[in-house]
């Protein structure tokens, strides 16, 4: 498989297979730079749905409304991107946990 398609397949996953394609996508990659990003998107995925439900949470007392969209937008916004940067054949880490991994 093609690594800007291996890419671009890691990055859409968001919205339909969140977790399942970029553990697949570990496990069957040759390219260790689809390895890496799909080590990212897992653990961007966690990483975001604990904050968007802490977020959720405090909804409640009125202060987690603003966090709920600011995670959220980019919980959407960041596979965009990332699917708009390997379609133009370059590299890009995912917010927050990036440069972790």
């Amino acid at each position: 498989m093609d690594n800007k398609l291996s890419k671009i397949i890691v990055h859409s996953s968001f919205y339909y297979a969140p977790f399942l394609v970029p553990v697949i996508m570990f496990f069957i990659a040759p390219d260790e730079e689809v390895r890496r990003l799909s080590v990212q998107a897992v653990l961007f995925q966690i990483v975001l749905a604990i904050l968007l439900g802490i977020s959720w949470a405090f909804t409640f007392v009125i202060i987690g409304l603003p966090f709920l969209i600011v995670f959220g937008l980019i919980y959407f916004c960041a596979p965009i991107i990332g699917i708009i940067r390997a379609l133009q054949g370059k590299s890009w880490n995912y917010p927050i946990v990036g440069r972790l991994v």
